[in-house]
């Protein structure tokens, strides 16, 4: 080996030893943060709220048939925070909501259904042929048979606070998916969740 490649050798043994520790997936600049500015929790509830105010609250439930699983609407009233949610992503050991990683939304509610609440992207309706959001999921088991029920939150607008919701699972290396934003389709006077090209920006509230 030659002197230069020697004290080569040498800096580059001092810089990483003198590197800290590695940053975890949660220190990474990418979590998702609440209108507080605090990074959103795994498994504590938030209000997901909307960034255009006068068209509806926060997200509920509601029947679009009187039948179940009960579907996800946007509250009337603009004050209305609507129910609460909790964010599983699919890494259970992870701490924080990451930007564009699988996660599953759960209302932190019961139901006359004897459904979970966790929601779930249902296929094209038969009469309006919109695909909505649905409870009636299943938590964590990522893969082929829980496709449905992973959401994503992208960043949306230039405030910090603003995000959108996106349906584009990973879970399934071989599934073929469309990818779409979760906007909002408005249906005999209701703003009823669903498969979208328009988003619907939201921000998230800690309760």
């Amino acid at each position: 080996m030659s002197t230069q490649q020697l004290l080569s050798a040498i800096v580059l043994l001092f810089l990483l030893s003198a590197r800290g520790p590695a940053l975890s997936v949660a220190d990474n600049g990418k979590a998702v943060l609440d209108i507080s500015g605090k990074k959103l929790l795994s498994g504590a509830e938030y209000y997901i709220l909307p960034v255009i105010r006068g068209r509806g609250g926060g997200l509920t439930l509601a029947s679009r048939n009187g039948t179940c699983p009960f579907n996800v609407v946007q509250e009337r009233s603009e004050l209305a925070n609507g129910l609460p949610v909790k964010f599983f992503p699919v890494t259970a050991e992870e701490k924080f909501v990451q930007l564009g990683t699988d996660a599953n939304v759960v209302f932190s509610a019961a139901t006359t259904c004897v459904q979970s609440t966790v929601w779930r992207l249902l296929g094209p309706d038969r009469v309006t042929q919109q695909r909505y959001v649905a409870t009636g999921g299943v938590t964590g088991n990522p893969g082929l048979g829980t496709l449905s029920n992973w959401f994503k939150i992208e960043k949306s607008g230039e405030n910090k606070s603003d995000y959108k919701l996106v349906f584009c699972p990973n879970v399934c290396n071989y599934c073929k998916v469309i990818c779409g934003d979760i906007g909002v389709f408005v249906e005999k006077g209701r703003r009823w969740l669903g498969f979208t090209d328009t988003p619907f920006p939201v921000m998230f509230k800690k309760v």
